[in-house]
């Protein structure tokens, strides 16, 4: 198989998730209805925690910057497959390739982050409440996020320039309905015995650390809230924890999942398949799970729903 250099590469070919015509309809279809489904559900959640002066807390700071990121990390892959079914195109430019591959590296790892710093601030509020507004202020919010951002950003850019050094064989096809990072690496025909050494070790690095610091917050949450006298005491501390432990679970959860399903199967489209579990379900599943199980934020979303705002805002949707 002939190589050529990456400069000569004009564009990548995303097979999606299925070749059979009668089921893009559906495909396009159902994945609109979920990017829909996550910007409006995530803007909601935004405007909902920015009107309400009682939800200016770190722990809703967070939420407000997940959401973010969620609509972030949705449209960095969403948009483009729509665009390609409707156009019934495969292609992507090359350029537009390593552009996705950057956001959903700079997303998914600023996600991961803000979900460990949103169990530090659960475990500071149980485990440490008089010094919760001390330990947990405004400044070290901003710097935590921003901080998330920057090595987020660093490890994506870090990443697209590996690739770019790379040379890229004739066959071009990606089995996936986008440019994950893994897949563009196997398209090489040069060496990527570096690539993938860079892969593993950051994704070692900046997803176990994160998952470490969540799992022992929790390990002392739980211990914490077991030796509580009360029993309404303990129900509310729990009941504080439970939506951001549903989230963390359904990001972590489908995540391993898909990591595994890619080690017992050969089949890149299965894995394709798998991977919107983690890519696009709990994106739009986090609006969802924050206002069912918390009360403030039905409290804040009933709020704004009767506000004039939200009224400005439908008729500027629906315009």
């Amino acid at each position: 198989m002939k190589s050529k250099n990456q400069t000569g590469i004009a564009e990548f070919l995303l097979l999606g998730l299925s070749e059979d015509p009668h089921l893009q309809p559906l495909i396009f279809g159902l994945f609109l209805t979920m990017y829909l489904l996550t910007v409006l559900g995530n803007l909601l959640i935004i405007l909902a925690i920015s009107s309400d002066s009682h939800l200016h807390t770190p722990m809703y700071f967070f939420l407000s910057n997940l959401s973010f990121t969620d609509i972030c990390f949705s449209t960095s892959t969403v948009p483009k497959m729509l665009v390609n079914i409707e156009r019934q195109s495969r292609t992507i430019s090359y350029i537009g390739c390593l552009t996705q591959v950057y956001f959903v590296l700079v997303f998914a790892g600023l996600e991961n982050f803000l979900l460990a710093a949103m169990a530090y601030d659960r475990f500071i509020a149980i485990c440490n409440p008089l010094w919760y507004t001390v330990i947990m202020n405004s400044l070290l919010c901003v710097l935590v996020t921003l901080f998330s951002l920057l090595i987020s950003t660093v490890d994506a850019l870090l990443h697209c320039l590996m690739v770019l050094r790379l040379s890229f064989c004739a066959d071009l096809e990606i089995p996936h309905f986008f440019c994950e990072l893994d897949q563009v690496i196997k398209l090489a025909c040069s060496d990527t015995l570096l690539n993938n050494i860079l892969v593993y070790t950051v994704t070692s690095i900046l997803g176990g650390v994160p998952l470490l610091g969540i799992i022992i917050s929790y390990i002392k949450i739980a211990s914490s809230v077991l030796r509580m006298p009360s029993t309404e005491g303990k129900y509310k501390a729990f009941s504080t924890c439970g939506s951001h432990l549903s989230i963390v679970s359904l990001f972590y959860g489908t995540a391993f999942g898909v990591y595994i399903s890619s080690a017992v199967t050969d089949s890149s489209r299965k894995t394709a398949v798998a991977s919107v579990m983690y890519t696009v379900v709990p994106p739009m599943m986090n609006p969802f799970i924050y206002s069912l199980r918390n009360r403030d934020m039905k409290e804040a979303l009933k709020k704004f729903i009767r506000t004039p705002h939200f009224l400005q805002l439908c008729h500027l949707l629906w315009t």
